[in-house]
């Protein structure tokens, strides 16, 4: 699906905004009649899927319909924090979500997650080996099946840089691009790069470090022009920045619609993520649910999936049936040699977790 496709379907906003024209509210969708009524038959025709925005094929959801007589409500959420915070208070009847591999961690120990019935879930032989046994946040993937995968790196406007900005450095510790840099809000995923950039573990994080990568970053902010909510690149894509943190994803969305636009992954390593399929405790469909991430990750629906959101598929069947534009796409799928410096972030804990949030309240206060 090309850039112009995209922006039609979901306007110029990342998944990790609110879907244009839509906002807050649920997405209702009514499925009728199909093949997979048989596997519903023990609970009401009704799924709740709680994803974040721009994050579906386009085609997904009417195939469904077409297959399935179960009655879908898709609502969004816009941050991890937001979804963990709203299971914590109590589910309010959510069946299937969609948590980063980080917040997957967090709530295994919060005891929020139903153990998946991977029986249940056939089409788990199409998921690619390394995303089965690489999955240090949930091993033998007992909660989480694998959604899409990515990485934080640079987007850049090639015509405003003055050579590749391979580097942390470009965009956390230099004024080359003052006034032209925008950089990520969420204090783990903006300080673990601060980490990297020094020479450290994404997941090395103590008390001294964060002081370290404050300093560096207070120093940094008269050349930040925006903390962004993960709109990153709507910013570069209008101009008003040159360099930006973001998602590979993201930005290989509007690269589709300009070229003028690349990504580089930094030289020191990033952070390798993935976002998951899961089912919360008080789930009332459980049946439902199992069918449904069991639908996703389907080889032909995965590919329409990945064909729209332009994230990194961990789904092999789907991948393989995806056009060499995909495939070979640098910005999709980074060189073997830098994702080796790429990590997963583990859940740091409450203490540091508090650490980088108070930390970063005081950087955006000065």
């Amino acid at each position: 699906m090309n850039g112009n496709s995209l922006k039609t379907l979901f306007g110029s906003s990342s998944r990790r905004t609110f879907l244009s024209g839509i906002g807050a509210a649920a997405v209702g969708l009514t499925f009728t009649g199909g093949k997979f009524g048989k596997a519903f038959a023990a609970e009401e025709k009704k799924l709740n899927f709680y994803n974040w925005d721009t994050y579906i094929g386009e085609n997904t959801l009417d195939s469904y319909k077409e297959a399935s007589g179960v009655d879908v409500n898709m609502s969004l959420f816009a941050t991890n924090d937001e979804l963990f915070a709203k299971l914590r208070a109590g589910n309010p009847g959510y069946d299937v979500i969609v948590p980063g591999s980080e917040f997957v961690e967090r709530m295994i120990q919060a005891d929020l997650l139903v153990p998946l019935d991977h029986g249940k879930i056939p089409n788990i032989a199409n998921v690619s080996k390394e995303f089965m046994e690489d999955a240090p946040y949930d091993p033998g993937r007992k909660f989480s099946m694998p959604y899409t995968w990515l990485v934080i790196g640079i987007g850049y406007r090639k015509s405003k840089v003055k050579e590749v900005p391979d580097s942390w450095k470009y965009v956390l510790d230099s004024d080359l691009y003052k006034g032209r840099i925008a950089v990520m809000s969420d204090a783990s995923e903006l300080y673990r790069h601060g980490f990297k950039y020094l020479g450290q573990s994404a997941n090395a994080g103590n008390a001294e470090l964060v002081k370290k990568v404050e300093e560096m970053l207070i120093k940094q902010k008269p050349n930040i022009k925006a903390f962004h909510e993960d709109n990153g690149q709507d910013l570069l894509l209008s101009g008003e920045v040159d360099v930006v943190m973001e998602y590979n994803g993201d930005i290989a969305q509007i690269m589709a619609e300009d070229d003028d636009i690349a990504f580089v992954v930094p030289k020191e390593g990033s952070l390798k993520q993935s976002d998951t399929l899961c089912i919360p405790k008080g789930a009332p469909h459980p049946e439902n649910a199992h069918a449904f991430i069991n639908y996703l990750l389907d080889a032909k629906v995965g590919a329409d999936i990945y064909n729209t959101i332009k994230y990194p598929s961990p789904n092999a069947a789907a991948t393989a049936l995806m056009d060499d534009a995909y495939r070979n796409n640098a910005a999709i799928f980074p060189p073997a040699e830098i994702l080796a410096k790429c990590e997963y972030p583990r859940y740091a804990g409450q203490e540091l977790t508090q650490l980088l949030d108070e930390s970063l309240t005081r950087l955006r206060a000065d």
